[in-house]
C-alpha cells in the first residue's frame, strides 16, 4: 500500500511537471547549456515510524530534519535540467556523533518556467534512495536506553517547487524552494523486520554558481 501511494504521488508530480504552463512559448534547443554548482541549506520536519530521531525523545515518531548538501544542475534544453543532490552534513554528523548512518541522495528532473522578470519558477519530480543504519524510534541515544542497530533502506518519491532569483550577468544567485517527500523503509537482515514510512518536507535555500 505504501509503495503504491508513493508511486502514484511520483507519477502525479511528473504529469504536472510535463504539462504546459501558461503561455510559455520558448523553443527548446537540442542541448542545454545550463551548468550550476552550489550548496543547499535544508530545514524541515518529518513523520518517521522507523528510525531514531536524535532531536526527539525516545518513542517519538519523527521530528525536525536538517542538512547541508552539495548539488549540480545539468541542462538538457532551455526548459529542463537534471538536479543531483548529495547530502554531506547529516551523514558526517550522524557517523561521528551518534554512530549512525542516514544518507539520502536524490536526482530530480526540474523544469524552468521563465516569467520574463527577475524570478523564474522551478518545479519537478524527485527520485532518491534512503539508507539507514542505527536504532529505531523507541531508542535513546546512549547507554541502556539505546536499542539495537539495524540496516534499512527504501526509495524516496518527492517533488520540488522553487523560486530562482536571477542576477543576470552575475555568476552567483539564490533560490528558495520546498521539497515534500515520502519514503517507505524496509529493514535488511533485520531480526525485528522493521517496516514503515517517512513523510516530510524541507525548506531549501540554494546558493549557486554557474551559467544559465
Amino acid at each position: 500500500m505504501i509503495q503504491k501511494a508513493g508511486l502514484m504521488f511520483f507519477m502525479l508530480l511528473l504529469v504536472f511537471a510535463l504539462s504546459p504552463v501558461g503561455d510559455c512559448e520558448a523553443e527548446t534547443t537540442a542541448s542545454g547549456d545550463e551548468f550550476v554548482v552550489g550548496f543547499k541549506v535544508r530545514f524541515g520536519g518529518r513523520y518517521d515510524d522507523v528510525r531514531m530521531c536524535v532531536a526527539s525523545d525516545p518513542g517519538t515518531k519523527g521530528g525536525i530534519a536538517a542538512d547541508i548538501s552539495l548539488f549540480m544542475d545539468f541542462g538538457i534544453n532551455e526548459d529542463w535540467f537534471i538536479h543531483v543532490d548529495l547530502p554531506v552534513f547529516r551523514p558526517i554528523l550522524f557517523a561521528v556523533a551518534f554512530d549512525m548512518l542516514q544518507f539520502e541522495p536524490s536526482v530530480g528532473a526540474h523544469r524552468r518556467i521563465s516569467t520574463g522578470g527577475d524570478v523564474d519558477v522551478i518545479l519537478g519530480p524527485t527520485l532518491g534512495v534512503s539508507l539507514h543504519y542505527g536504532p529505531d524510534y523507541r531508542s535513546g541515544q546512549s547507554g541502556s536506553e539505546r536499542g539495537p542497530s539495524f540496516f534499512a533502506m527504501g526509495p524516496t518519491f518527492g517533488g520540488y517547487f522553487g523560486l530562482d532569483f536571477l542576477r543576470r550577468g552575475k555568476p552567483f544567485n539564490f533560490q528558495l524552494g520546498v521539497s515534500p517527500y515520502v519514503t517507505p523503509l524496509f529493514g535488511i537482515a533485520d531480526d525485528e523486520n522493521h517496516r514503515g514510512v517517512v513523510v516530510g518536507g524541507l525548506l531549501d535555500a540554494l546558493f549557486q554558481w554557474g551559467s544559465k
